[in-house]
């Protein structure tokens, strides 16, 4: 059977509803599953980083959970890259993690609308994924299409919103899980 490696970037999974939402249903999906939830584990910022390459070792499919912060991954998630995928670990001629499965799956507080050519940022959100596209190539994971909702933000939360965002957190997880479960029935 093949290991399934959730690290979620998220930097306050306590106040969050999309990402929580979904680590949630992942886990009570797919309980085998390890989720390492940095927040938790590393509130003073300091990344074991002998775990966390012990973890990535152990799996055959990593999955980053995140926010999409400022186009990119959030802060814990950017220094948890900086020091865990160092040259020898990650890529260099003794790299250890080639050949195994990325799936980006991450929450955008903007509409979906607002990434288009056309839209207020001037690009498609595709377009802000090459700087992941080339990490797994030069560490040599097979990056799998990302899996992403937008309109999940912090700003305004009434009753009703909570409830839609619970929603689309839900229908994410259940992409997400259909996905995880494809690659694990895969040779």
């Amino acid at each position: 059977m093949k290991n399934i490696l959730v690290v979620s970037g998220h930097p306050d999974l306590n106040n969050s509803i999309g990402n929580a939402t979904i680590l949630n249903e992942v886990a009570a999906a797919l309980p085998e599953v390890e989720i390492r939830r940095l927040d938790t584990l590393y509130p003073d910022g300091n990344i074991n980083v002998s775990a966390e390459q012990e973890a990535l070792l152990k799996a055959d499919i990593i999955v980053w959970q995140f926010p999409f912060s400022w186009y990119s991954l959030p802060g814990i998630m950017k220094r948890w890259l900086d020091e865990v995928f160092v040259h020898g670990f990650a890529h260099g001629s003794t790299a250890r993690l080639g050949g195994k499965t990325l799936i980006l799956s991450f929450t955008a507080g903007a509409p979906q609308a607002l990434y288009a050519e056309n839209g207020v940022f001037g690009h498609k959100l595709e377009d802000y994924l090459i700087q992941f596209e080339t990490t797994a190539r030069l560490c040599n994971l097979e990056m799998q299409k990302p899996i992403y909702t937008c309109g999940i933000s912090y700003a305004g939360r009434d009753e009703k919103i909570i409830a839609q965002q619970t929603a689309s957190a839900k229908e994410h997880a259940s992409r997400l899980i259909a996905q995880l479960n494809a690659e694990l029935t895969t040779a």
